[in-house]
């Protein structure tokens, strides 16, 4: 039998197995967002994900003086001094350091010190929040309470002595002593050896449930903890954390001989040399250019430095291609991509709810927008039937019949949600079947505009979550040809390009002046792309309520929302990938 003073289990310290040379040193900071949240610290250090927010930017802006180097350090070997020196009463050197960074390779840590104060070999680093002092146990939280230790740890490494550190709150200027005490010591390590054994196992925490926390967090609409919560069967009412005011917008530059260059922080715009916009940096999303459009070196540093795309289009909107930075950092997501599109299986499910999705949101589009009355009922019963016998499809040829079928039945009745009352000159917007290439009339010109339109901003959107948008599950790789943003926006198809062409004719936003015909082709003109751009962009920025989480959002962040989703539901965080399907 035990005895009673053995029955409580201890706690024995597993160390990391020994570090190699590519493995990187653990910043200070992702310690402190491990202790604060497991799965942001992995988001953020393991899958290179990062999203600004009022609290970083107001953190940056008040660390703006300590993040300029400043002072002197010198070695612990230069401040050592013979006990004789000492005893005859010489002054130690006094230490005032900003910015310094301190790596230990022993260790495997690294840290940038906001300030570090001392005397001789005896220093105390200090570190800037941006917020008031907390009224909790030990003056701090825990995270911040970390992140000083393992400064601690790592000057005591270079051979400083290092008993505590100070943390100093702007908002209320007040200054916390923290003394590295032995239990700071072993949560510190705790927290260490759990980012290590996070990272190195590849599979991201699950995320906090019903937490304080997560309103506040810059990677709220990265992590997305209420929503997978939800498809999981929570029972929880997803909060709109996703949602925001879309406070940069794409710009578009289509004009002959225009150039784009970088003045301060503002983009300028000229035609023939002379100054027609600026456009600050901050309220531009990305930049589109149509033709032949020059963008200075300097601006596309800038632009790419940001992290603000640049799509490239032939001057009739044929999207060429997109430039980007570095580009995402999350490889875990593109392998996890790469292995689902060599399952057949995976690529038919996918590809059958999307097309189920498509199908749907087409008789939506149908029933909503009908000119005359009600849409037929037998029209509709048709669609329906379509949805049903795609389920049945064995694989992806017999969906694509399915598919084209429906979108037979969908075109042949389009005619039916345009209301066509003529010009002066008889003038008309006749729709009779989808011809693409070339396109033979004025709807067929918006409606291939539109795809173009559609596809560039997927492709954006796919790229900016880390996805490769040129590798998909339905539509097959082909050289040059982006699959993925082909498969995603299969759904939105009728929600976003096709309803902005019938709001463009209907509410007589595109006149027919703004429309070119040769060799049998019919295109938009310059003046009549620009005012159409307007339209679809105005559809972009248009706030649904969405049908499953129960919160408004534009058009243009749910994109943003399903790519992520769909992230999430690769990485075998959702079981299935949940289409968007309005009532």
């Amino acid at each position: 039998m035990a005895h009673e003073e053995h029955a409580e289990q201890l706690d024995l310290e597993l160390p990391f197995p020994e570090m190699v040379r590519d493995v990187p040193l653990l910043p200070a900071r992702m310690i402190n967002e491990y202790c604060y949240c497991p799965r942001l610290a992995y988001l953020e250090w393991v899958q290179g994900e990062w999203e600004d927010s009022s609290d970083t930017v107001e953190g940056r802006h008040i660390h703006r003086r300590v993040d300029k180097p400043g002072g002197k350090l010198p070695t612990a070997a230069a401040l050592a001094k013979p006990k004789a020196a000492a005893d005859e009463g010489e002054t130690m050197e006094k230490i005032h350091a900003r910015s310094i960074t301190l790596s230990s390779s022993r260790l495997g840590l690294i840290a940038r010190l906001d300030l570090l104060e001392g005397e001789g070999l005896r220093v105390t680093p200090v570190d800037y929040k941006r917020g008031k002092r907390p009224h909790v146990p030990h003056g701090a939280y825990d995270p911040e309470r970390v992140q000083l230790c393992v400064q601690g740890m790592i000057l005591a490494e270079h051979g400083y002595q290092c008993e505590g550190g100070v943390l100093y709150f702007a908002a209320s200027r007040e200054r916390v002593n923290v003394p590295f005490t032995d239990e700071l010591r072993q949560l510190t390590r705790k927290a260490i050896d759990g980012l290590r054994f996070v990272a190195a196992g590849g599979t991201i925490p699950a995320p906090l449930e019903d937490s304080p926390k997560c309103p506040h967090c810059s990677l709220v609409g990265i992590c997305l903890p209420d929503e997978i919560s939800f498809f999981r069967g929570a029972d929880i009412a997803p909060r709109p954390l996703v949602v925001g005011l879309d406070s940069s917008l794409p710009v578009y530059v289509q004009a002959f001989h225009a150039k784009v260059a970088k003045a301060g922080e503002c983009l300028e715009i000229f035609i023939d040399d002379d100054k027609v916009q600026t456009v600050r940096l901050i309220d531009c999303s990305q930049l589109a250019v149509f033709g032949n459009v020059y963008v200075t070196t300097p601006a596309l540093n800038e632009l790419m430095s940001r992290g603000i795309t640049i799509s490239w289009h032939s001057h009739g909107g044929w999207f060429l291609g997109h430039t980007i930075g570095t580009g995402h950092k999350n490889i875990e997501l593109r392998r996890a991509q790469f292995r689902a599109a060599d399952d057949h299986g995976f690529c038919l499910r996918l590809a059958k709810g999307l097309i189920d999705a498509k199908i749907r949101n087409a008789r939506t589009l149908l029933r909503r927008n009908w000119k005359t009355g009600e849409a037929p009922a037998e029209l509709l019963e048709a669609m329906s039937g379509d949805t049903r016998r795609l389920t049945r499809a064995p694989d992806l040829e017999t969906l694509l019949g399915v598919e084209g079928s429906a979108a037979a039945r969908y075109f042949g009745n389009f005619s039916n949600l345009i209301k066509n009352t003529g010009d002066e000159e008889g003038f008309t917007f006749d729709f009779k079947t989808r011809t693409r290439r070339p396109p033979t009339d004025p709807v067929n010109a918006m409606l291939s505009y539109a795809y173009a339109l559609l596809v560039r901003t997927w492709v954006v959107t796919l790229s900016a979550v880390g996805l490769d948008p040129y590798l998909g599950f339905y539509h097959q790789p082909r050289y040059g040809r982006p699959a993925l943003a082909l498969d995603l926006m299969e759904p939105f198809r009728p929600l976003i390009a096709d309803s902005t062409v019938i709001q463009a004719i209907n509410n007589g936003e595109v006149r027919p002046t703004d429309f070119v015909q040769a060799g049998g082709s019919v295109n938009l003109t310059n003046d009549g792309r620009k005012r159409f751009i307007g339209t679809f962009e105005r559809r972009m920025a248009l706030e649904i309520t969405h049908p499953l989480f129960g919160y408004r959002v534009s058009y243009r962040r749910l994109l943003e929302l399903q790519a992520r989703l769909l992230a999430r539901h690769l990485l075998g965080e959702l079981p299935e990938y949940p289409n968007f399907t309005p009532r």
